[in-house]
């Protein structure tokens, strides 16, 4: 599961556009938390602590302790707005958590034991379709990532979600089809191979004489 993170915070006292470019100015991120039937908080927070945070990889996974004048608010981070040429943040939304509460997430998918599929050691291609799988998890126990085993994974083999095995605390978001997490294809190399083959093959047939491929002399 991911790491608890923590963030300092202080309230806004005034909204609007120019209230906010004053903020950054002062190196400091706009941010709301919301949720939880209570009404929204306006906050603002350290550029270089939220950087920090962002940089570990899995911020938007994570139960991020909010520090906000003394008390601390148990949330998780919904959406971060960047500036389009400096990638700099300019606003985060965080959900305010209850109790036993269950979220939304998006959680990377890691291949492991490559190197026992007969398909991958032929020179087979795994063909990721879904780099993240949408689970529901239970707030506390929100995984890191999700392992698939492919071990015994040959060429022409498909990996459904029915055949992963989720954390406990974790059910699929997408409940009405077995839908495709990755195939493992042949190599276009391979692929070429085979066509050139074909090509040299109908070439051949082409050169031999009518009389002969009829079996007259």
């Amino acid at each position: 599961m991911s790491d608890q993170m923590t963030l300092a915070a202080e309230t806004r006292d005034k909204a609007g556009k120019g209230a906010s470019r004053a903020l950054r100015r002062d190196g400091r991120v706009p941010a709301v938390i919301y949720g939880g039937k209570e009404e929204p908080t306006t906050i603002h927070v350290e550029e270089r602590a939220l950087v920090k945070l962002l940089g570990t990889g899995h911020f938007s996974n994570s139960i991020v302790m909010v520090d906000v004048g003394g008390k601390s608010v148990r949330t998780l981070p919904k959406d971060v707005a960047f500036h389009p040429v400096s990638s700099r943040p300019l606003h985060v939304d965080f959900l305010r958590l209850g109790k036993n509460a269950k979220v939304d997430v998006a959680v990377p998918v890691v291949f492991v034991n490559e190197e026992a599929s007969p398909g991958l050691k032929r020179g087979g291609v795994l063909n990721i379709v879904r780099h993240e799988l949408e689970l529901v998890c239970e707030a506390d126990k929100i995984p890191d990532q999700i392992e698939i085993d492919v071990t015994g994974k040959d060429v022409g083999d498909s990996i459904h979600i029915s055949h992963v095995s989720l954390p406990a605390g974790s059910e699929s978001a997408i409940t009405d089809r077995d839908f495709t997490i990755a195939t493992l294809v042949a190599p276009s190399a391979l692929k070429k191979s085979e066509g050139a083959e074909a090509n040299a093959d109908e070439a051949d047939a082409e050169e031999v004489p009518a009389t002969e491929q009829n079996g007259e002399d």
